[in-house]
């Protein structure tokens, strides 16, 4: 199945870090968020990846170009460096199509823009390219499979640490909960959708606006809740996290442990 990527930002909140490259391109640890998305993908079988590309599209381009076994496989060197010999590889298997979908386009015109990439496809994967999770993805497809849904989009309760505030008429506070504690959830960017898709994008559309919303009065638009690991990097902050746990259990790495289909931490999906 193939995966579409939306490789396009400029990673705005994160300037002061991220002003040579694409947000994309932000690393944790030795690799790109990138790289760690199309791992996790890669994990459960599915390595054909289409890039929309934007912002210095061409940052992409070279780093897959050189691409460094080295960096995150082990290897042995011999004959002074005439021999090197890669005990595992990474991307030996994957397949990786560029395509420039404008520096300037939003996430619904970038889609658009890679239709005849995914043509003949029955399904295919999509993501916003700055989050990771450890969602069980099987899962996640079987149900979406056995749907008449067009699309199907993952949520997930937000990482903020805000408190929600709920007060009376008189202004009077009633309660103060964390936001992660709340009934609210979010939209986590990873996505299943049917080839049936290009039909409801219109040029300039933002995918999750129109063309959604078309989709929820058809009742064709699937919600995944997962109430497990999830986080974006969109701040300096956020950045600061995910190389923190990178140190430690680093839960989207699914390649490095085994993880259930059935975990219990999946909620029931629902069309929206």
């Amino acid at each position: 199945m193939k995966v579409v990527l939306f490789c396009g930002g400029a990673g705005m909140r994160l300037r002061g870090y991220a002003d040579d490259v694409p947000k994309p391109m932000v690393t944790i640890g030795t690799r790109p968020i990138l790289w760690h998305i199309m791992k996790y993908y890669a994990h459960f079988g599915h390595k054909d990846f289409v890039l929309c590309l934007g912002y210095k599209g061409n940052v992409i381009k070279d780093y897959f170009l050189h691409y460094d076994e080295s960096v995150s496989n082990d290897f042995v060197w011999s004959r002074g460096g005439q021999n090197i010999h890669y005990i595992n590889r990474d991307i030996d298997d994957w397949t990786i199509t560029f395509v420039e979908t404008g520096a300037t386009s939003n996430i619904g015109q970038r889609l658009k823009a890679v239709e005849p990439y995914v043509q003949g496809e029955e399904m295919f994967l999509a993501n916003y390219g700055d989050g990771l999770s450890d969602v069980p993805l099987p899962a996640m497809l079987d149900v979406f499979r056995e749907s008449n849904a067009v699309a199907s989009l993952l949520l997930v309760q937000p990482t903020s640490s805000f408190d929600i505030v709920y007060s009376g008429a008189e202004g009077m506070v009633k309660e103060i909960c964390p936001l992660t504690r709340s009934d609210i959830w979010i939209n986590g960017g990873f996505f299943a959708m049917r080839g049936e898709i290009f039909r409801y994008i219109q040029p300039g559309e933002e995918l999750v606006r129109e063309p959604f919303q078309r989709l929820i009065e058809k009742r064709a638009l699937l919600a995944h809740k997962y109430n497990g690991f999830w986080q974006c990097m969109d701040t300096f902050k956020d950045k600061q996290h995910l190389e923190e746990l990178n140190q430690g259990s680093a839960p989207w790495k699914v390649w490095n442990h085994t993880q259930s289909t059935a975990d219990c931490s999946v909620l029931a999906s629902s069309p929206v």
